[in-house]
Formats: C-alpha cells, structure tokens, sequence
C-alpha cells in the first residue's frame, strides 16, 4: 500500500518527468494534455527543469536528458555488487553463448544492472536499468527466496503478481512453495514466465547473511532444456555465484 508522499511538489516533478520520457518526444501542448495540470503551472515546471539540465528541446519537441543516465552509471560503477558481477557474466555469456545478466531488488522490483551476449544470444528487448515484477523473472525469484517472508507478502501488496505469460506465477501461495524449492534446490528458473519461449536459470548472489542480487543465463526453450536446463546451467551459475560473493565479501 502506497504511503501519503510527505512533499507533493517533489512527486508532481517526478511524475512530470516520467510522463515526459512516456511520451518520447513531445510538444508543450501534449505534455500538458499527458501531466492533467494548468499550462502555467506545466510551463513552469517544464522551464525548471530545460535550466537544470534535465529536459531537452529540439525544434518543438521534449525529451529527458542524458543526465539521468550520468547519475544513474555513477550510482552503478559505485556498487560493489556490479564491480565484482560485470566480468564474471561476460564470462557466461561467453560460455554458454547465451544472454547472461545481473539483477538487484531495488523498491521491490527487480533491476537489471547489467546483460552480457555470447555469440548465439536472441535479441530480447532489454536494457540496463530496465524493472521488472520480482516473480515474472527467474533471478527476481531467486532474490525473493532470500527475503524475509514478511518483506514477500509487502512487495506483493505493492506490486501485485501481474501476469506476463501464460505461465506466469499470479497465485501467491504457489510463489511461496516455488520460493522454498528455490532454496532447496539453490537456484531458481524462468519456464517462459517472462517471455514466450524463453527459459532462463538464476542463482542468488548473498553476502554476509544478505541478499544482493542475482545472476542469470537464458536462451530459447528449446536449448535451455533437460540436462542443459537442469544441471550444466545451474552448475555453472552456482560457481560463478561463489567467486562474485568471495569478491564482495572481502573486496
């Protein structure tokens, strides 16, 4: 359940914002349309943030800068947890010559922080920074199996168990029992819950006692599959798991 935001004014400029990049490109007027406000008040909202640095214009037309992907690579080349992943998945991806990525739970979504492609990867239409519903994702299950249960059931009350696929997990009791398994077993799967006909593999990242992200290796169903599926994938993962968590711990 969403809290009262203590200052509006600071949530009407982010809403501004979000509504500006939705709109990808946009004039004064469909802004204004798209933000539900008064054209003073848009207007000024959208000088402030032209001067800031946080909007640009180009004949007309609105988009968000680049100055949310300076601040955002700052916050990322700063974590211990992506200085210590980055080599170790384009490794996988080099291996297996699949997809290969790292994921970190940030406000009860998952956060793709970084993707590697080996030389027979799909094109999937992801991107760092991408969010995504903890349960639709493989390494979004292996990150909840290591929370609290208490911390689950809150990020489902906030985010909902949207379905995806078809095969998506939308009932809670059956993410719970496929969380214990993913415990049991040390990694968690994605049987094209996300995306139809992709199957992924994930195993969790912990470092003293906590949860700090997941890595993960997917491909089409029909090569992620029995023995590829089951055991050389989770194996693999497994070990680069413990030298990541080796590096953070005493890094």
């Amino acid at each position: 359940m969403n809290e009262p935001v203590p200052v509006k004014t600071a949530k009407t400029t982010l809403d501004f914002v979000e509504a500006v990049a939705a709109l990808d490109g946009a004039t004064f007027a469909e802004i204004t349309d798209a933000v539900e406000m008064p054209k003073s008040t848009a207007h000024d909202y959208l000088q402030t943030l032209l001067q800031t640095g946080y909007l640009v214009e180009d004949d007309g037309a609105y988009t968000i800068s680049t100055k949310f992907l300076e601040l955002g690579e700052s916050q990322r080349q700063g974590m211990k947890i992506y200085q210590s992943a980055r080599p170790e998945i384009e490794k996988l991806a080099e291996e297996t010559g699949e997809h290969s990525s790292l994921m970190i739970e940030e406000n009860g979504l998952g956060v793709l922080m970084h993707i590697a492609t080996g030389e027979n990867a799909l094109q999937l239409d992801v991107y760092a920074g991408q969010r995504f519903p903890l349960s639709t994702t493989a390494p979004g299950k292996a990150i909840l199996a290591h929370l609290p249960r208490e911390r689950v059931e809150a990020i489902i009350d906030e985010h909902g168990l949207p379905a995806v696929t078809t095969n998506t997990i939308t009932d809670p009791e059956v993410l719970f029992e496929e969380l214990e398994t993913v415990r049991e077993r040390g990694y968690s799967t994605d049987l094209e819950e996300r995306v139809d006909g992709v199957n992924t593999v994930s195993a969790p990242i912990i470092s003293k006692g906590r949860i700090q992200g997941a890595i993960t290796v997917g491909g089409p169903a029909h090569r992620i599959t029995g023995e590829v599926l089951e055991e050389e994938i989770p194996s693999m993962l497994l070990r680069t798991a413990n030298v990541i968590q080796v590096n953070i711990t005493y890094s």
